[in-house]
């Protein structure tokens, strides 16, 4: 029997055409408030997978429009009530369900301050969409599944989309449009070869760089809601400072590499630590010694990136129903976490 958390993987090219097509209007608009407002810096505001996709969203902003993006606790204004100085900035809040009091109180916040405030969410009306001059319904549709899919996607579909038209780029504005195609290609690409691969560990690294690290952290994630396995997110910079003391043999590194700037970076990482005799799998024909994992080519590095989790997706869904565990309902968590 089908899972919901993979029916919903298979909607994503639905729901993204859906968006683009459905909410032009509404992304033009954003985009033109952000290019009147030609912020200095941008903050993002978001917990869980929707902070990850407000990660992937800080690489696209820093690279494309050159401007620096930092990610705001939500609890500077839930809990300890701090007044940021938010005049000159722009704010992006992402909430699927629209509705965790601590998100929805930094974004007012932020409004507040007057930073130009966009809100990314699946449920409009709704708390974060009341709080934001710029309220955007990702239209992701319903979303059974606890384990976030499509909504994250189409969270980072839609922040694409405003950047492409704030900024203007053309090379964005075409990649974006094309997304729903080359979903449609990711959805079908299968990373069975992992699982022969993680065996009976308890643990695993997954690595990434610049857009392909919030991949990561989305992916480390999912390994603990659905498979109650531990995975941690690093750079495959950064695990070079510490971290790759625990890597040996036998253990599984999951690399993600994009085709942009950082790929050899993140391949000569993934081609190391197979020298230790780790298990690693890497999303590159580059590599020498890590095994190849099959991935997408967008024709633009920032699509590129994101196109990697809709493999990743329908891999951790299986992997999950193959220990046993339903990735629909993981244990201990629900669908819209509140909290303050």
């Amino acid at each position: 029997m089908q899972t919901n958390m993979r029916r919903e993987i298979d909607e994503t090219p639905e729901a993204a055409a859906r968006l683009l097509d459905s909410s032009v209007d509404a992304l033009k608009a954003a985009g033109a408030a952000l290019r009147a407002k030609d912020p200095a810096f941008l903050v993002t505001i978001a917990r869980g997978s929707s902070d990850h996709a407000a990660l992937f969203l800080k690489y696209a902003i820093e690279l494309t429009a050159g401007r620096p993006v930092a990610s705001l606790g939500p609890s500077l204004a839930s809990i300890y009530g701090a007044n940021l100085k938010l005049g000159g900035a722009a704010a992006i809040a992402i909430s699927q369900s629209g509705k965790s009091p601590d998100i929805v109180a930094m974004a007012q916040s932020a409004t507040r301050a007057g930073a130009v405030s966009i809100a990314l969410t699946n449920t409009v009306p709704s708390p974060i969409a009341e709080a934001c001059t710029h309220p955007l319904d990702i239209l992701a549709g319903p979303e059974l599944a606890v384990a976030a899919t499509k909504s994250y996607v189409n969270s980072i579909v839609a922040g694409l989309a405003v950047l492409g038209e704030w900024t203007g780029d053309a090379a964005l504005k075409r990649a974006v449009a094309d997304l729903p195609n080359q979903f449609a290609k990711a959805v079908k690409l299968d990373w069975q070869d992992f699982a022969a691969d993680l065996g009976e560990a308890e643990s695993l690294y997954v690595l990434g760089r610049g857009p392909a690290l919030a991949i990561a952290s989305e992916a480390a994630l999912k390994f603990k809601e659905t498979s109650g396995m531990h995975a941690e997110a690093y750079s495959s910079a950064e695990v070079l400072h510490g971290p790759v003391a625990l890597v040996g043999a036998k253990f599984p590194v999951l690399a993600l590499a994009a085709r942009d700037a950082a790929e050899a970076s993140v391949v000569e990482s993934a081609d190391g630590m197979s020298t230790k005799g780790a298990v690693v799998h890497v999303t590159s024909a580059r590599a020498q010694k890590a095994k190849r994992l099959p991935f997408v080519e967008t024709g633009h590095p920032i699509t590129d990136a994101l196109t990697l989790i809709l493999p990743f997706y329908g891999f951790v869904e299986s992997w999950s129903r193959s220990r046993g565990l339903d990735p629909d309902a993981p244990a201990s968590l629900k669908k819209v976490t509140e909290t303050r």
